[in-house]
């Protein structure tokens, strides 16, 4: 029986506006934690807990002193995004005016009208704007949430493990709520508002809806560049000079750059994150949207049918909803052994509870049967015609769901210092920081395999039941619990964040000792967002590559992996996550020195730094890290963007598509192992400092010369994982979605051949 469309244009914002407000609960109970001191302090659960020591003295005092330093880093992060947003602003209407202009001056096709192109013209512009709008409404209140909780937790760690893990990890899902209810909510308004005018052409509603994505996208590509050089130039210059010339501890106060990397560790992990995930959402849904609409739901006007992209992730939110309460709630984390083992539980039992929803889902709001146009393997017609079982959807949801969580399972294994390959590395301190950083190498590249095999699995399910459409569902399904990653994700800064402040407040060894437990395992929960992001973003990108061809009008049986065009594009493409990376880790390295020589001129210069006696110029260091984030992300970032455009255009669509298939293959490669590998190299730091087993306590701990060489192989390890790997999966999906929207525009020079072989009348 299918499922009435009134039901169904009701759910979708209904669904969204419960998450928005299942955060705003969530954000009330962390805050009412308060920022005083005392002996006992009330729990959100309505229960106390005793503090486990007797006052060191002077109580108030650190309690306010961890105030004021969230303070701090709160105006710092809040000072970076402002500045960050205006030039953002600034590209966002040059960009408006690109896209109005190129689309709307394309020859119109048959059975169009060039009132037709203008509108689409117009309308992309539109979805661009709000997508970027949504993109910087993420990033900004995830920071916020997270600059507001991160004292909180240092506090609540005072009592043990248990408050401050809920406390940190019902900030993550406050962001992790917001964000889905958010993006969902906007873009389902942005289908409605445009359907008044756009009337029967769905397809040309949802050709101008992927503007939606590209502003998510385009948002998020910047945002991890400038936060990721941003955290990274501030945390290498820090460990450089504190941990390895100073040997004073990390987040000692003592370090003139410990307040910019805090705020580092909001700006790039907490909103270049929460916008580069919103961006997925958004894209592979739009795929998703793009493809059905030329299939029958599409021609039929099929409404429950084509918003089944839509129904997954509102329904992920609620089972998102019941799986957070068992984490904050039932069963949270109350000894440090727990604490990984908890917040894997999350996304094994959203998966397991998404699975019959996802079901329950595709037979609800998919007709029994419908059909889809897949590239024909015949020369007398370009298309045929595939039939599709609503089952078969499901089985493509679920395919991508059960893809997702195990590239997560295996993120975790090769990045938690609770199992061999991080141990591994962790014993090659023993001989220095060159076996150290040899290890860590092997093992982020030997992690490629299981999520390379994953999405291969993915792609052929998806394919072979649906084509490109199945390939979208993959990608939807992978992010149909889309909160609950975000939750785990942004759980990790904030702890690393508490730490910090627990350091600099003078909470003492014992409280350093929680707030380090909590952050070893954000940063395996770290990890596994990223592998979620990655392994998204390649399915998004394929899925998006399909609309391109199909926008751009590309002859399959004529087209070959020989033809030169399409080879020389191949190349092109494998080169440009090369040169991305290139370009991002050297500026990182260039704002680190910066920030090594300031350092290092303020412990020269300022009488009793090093004593404790006097207070560094945190504010000089957090400036340099603004000026290095706002001048080194516009390269990157224009490299991005304007490839598409300049291959497109000059050099045709077919080596455009070469550029698409290139730069998706060996994307996925490099940001796997370069996220798992930095995530590998600091954990085994943590390994090494904790001391928590017979192995670690034979390593040494702090100070040894093992030490020193997991601090180097940390600091190697940090522009990778928090700066190039994770923003090449923004690099692959942000051409794609680009390449999309202006397909007309490519086809319209020279008929898809492109300006410069037209030229030379190369055919």
């Amino acid at each position: 029986m299918a499922a009435p469309d009134a039901l169904i244009a009701a759910f979708i914002p209904a669904s969204a506006i419960v998450g928005i407000l299942f955060a705003v609960f969530l954000w009330k109970r962390v805050a009412a934690i308060q920022m005083t001191g005392g002996r006992v302090l009330s729990s959100q659960n309505g229960r106390e807990y005793l503090l486990e020591e007797e006052q060191r003295g002077g109580e108030e005092e650190i309690v306010a002193k961890a105030a004021d330093i969230q303070k701090s880093i709160s105006e710092g992060a809040s000072s970076f995004l402002a500045t960050e947003y205006y030039y953002l602003g600034i590209f966002m209407v040059i960009m408006s005016i690109v896209i109005c202009s190129l689309l709307s001056i394309v020859t119109p096709e048959e059975g169009r009208t060039s009132s037709d192109e203008l509108r689409n013209g117009i309308f992309s512009t539109v979805a661009f704007a709000l997508g970027g709008a949504t993109s910087i409404l993420s990033g900004y209140l995830g920071m916020q949430i997270a600059t507001y909780a991160n004292a909180r937790t240092a506090v609540e760690a005072r009592k043990g493990i248990a408050p401050a893990f809920m406390c940190a990890f019902r900030s993550g899902a406050v962001m992790g709520f917001l964000l889905s209810g958010f993006g969902l909510l906007n873009l389902f308004l942005a289908i409605t508002i445009f359907a008044k005018f756009y009337g029967d052409d769905w397809k040309g509603l949802f050709e101008a809806i992927t503007g939606y994505g590209l502003g998510g996208s385009s948002i998020a590509l910047f945002g991890r560049v400038g936060g990721g050089i941003y955290t990274k130039a501030a945390d290498v210059g820090a460990d450089l000079v504190g941990k390895v010339e100073k040997d004073i501890p990390e987040d000692d106060p003592r370090n003139p750059a410990v307040i910019a990397d805090n705020v580092g560790d909001n700006v790039g992990d907490i909103a270049g994150m929460g916008a580069d995930l919103f961006g997925s959402f958004a894209e592979s849904t739009c795929a998703a949207l793009v493809i059905s609409a030329v299939s029958s739901l599409g021609k039929e006007h099929d409404y429950a049918g084509m918003m089944f992209p839509l129904l997954i992730s509102a329904t992920g939110i609620f089972v998102c909803l019941i799986t957070t309460f068992l984490a904050t709630d039932l069963k949270p984390a109350k000894v440090i052994a727990e604490i990984e083992h908890t917040l894997k539980m999350q996304l094994i039992i959203s998966t397991l509870i998404m699975t019959p929803v996802a079901l329950g889902v595709a037979l609800w709001s998919l007709p029994p049967e419908f059909t889809l146009s897949v590239p024909s393997s015949t020369p007398d017609k370009p298309f045929d015609e595939k039939v599709v079982k609503s089952w078969y959807m499901f089985v493509c949801i679920s395919t991508g769901l059960w893809g997702g969580l195990l590239v997560g399972l295996q993120t975790e294994y090769f990045t938690s210092n609770r199992y061999k390959p991080v141990q591994d590395v962790a014993d090659a301190c023993r001989t220095g920081a060159a076996t150290d950083i040899i290890f860590g190498l092997a093992l982020g590249y030997k992690s490629c395999i299981i999520p390379t095999i994953v999405i291969g699995v993915a792609i052929y399910v998806g394919t072979s039941l649906a084509g490109m459409f199945g390939i979208a569902c993959c990608a939807l399904g992978m992010l149909s619990t889309l909160a609950t990653g975000l939750a785990i994700d942004a759980y990790g800064p904030i702890s690393d964040n508490a730490g910090g402040i627990a350091e600099m407040a003078g909470m003492g060894e014992d409280i350093r000792e929680r707030t380090d437990a909590l952050d070893a395992a954000g940063n395996t929960t770290a990890a596994i967002g990223k592998g979620f992001a990655i392994g998204s973003a390649a399915l998004v990108s394929l899925a998006l590559f399909g609309a391109y061809i199909t926008r751009a009008k590309i002859d399959m049986i004529h087209s070959s992996i020989l033809d030169p065009r399409v080879f020389a594009g191949l190349l092109l493409g494998a080169m440009l996550p090369y040169w991305f990376s290139a370009m991002t880790m050297k500026s990182v390295g260039k704002a680190a020195l910066a920030m090594v020589h300031e350092v290092r001129r303020q412990f020269n210069t300022i009488a009793g730094l090093m004593e404790g006696t006097a207070r560094p110029d945190y504010k000089r260091c957090v400036a340099i890290s603004t000026q290095a984030a706002i001048s080194e992300m516009i390269a990157p970032g224009a490299l991005v963007m304007l490839t598409p455009v300049v291959v497109g255009a000059l050099f045709g669509t077919q080596c455009l598509a070469g550029v698409l298939a290139g730069s998706l293959v060996s994307g996925v490669q490099l940001a796997v192992s370069m996220s798992n590998t930095g995530g590998a190299w600091d954990n085994a730091k943590k390994y090494i400092e904790a001391g928590a087993t017979e192995h670690a306590r034979e390593l040494g701990g702090k100070g040894s010369d093992c030490h020193k060489a997991a601090v180097i192989g940390d600091t190697v390890g940090d522009p990778l994982k928090d700066t190039s790997g994770p923003s090449l999966n923004i690099l692959i999906k942000l051409m794609a979605v680009e390449s999309l929207v202006f397909a007309p525009f490519f086809y319209n020079c020279a008929h898809g051949q492109g300006l410069i072989f037209s030229f030379f009348g190369i055919a």
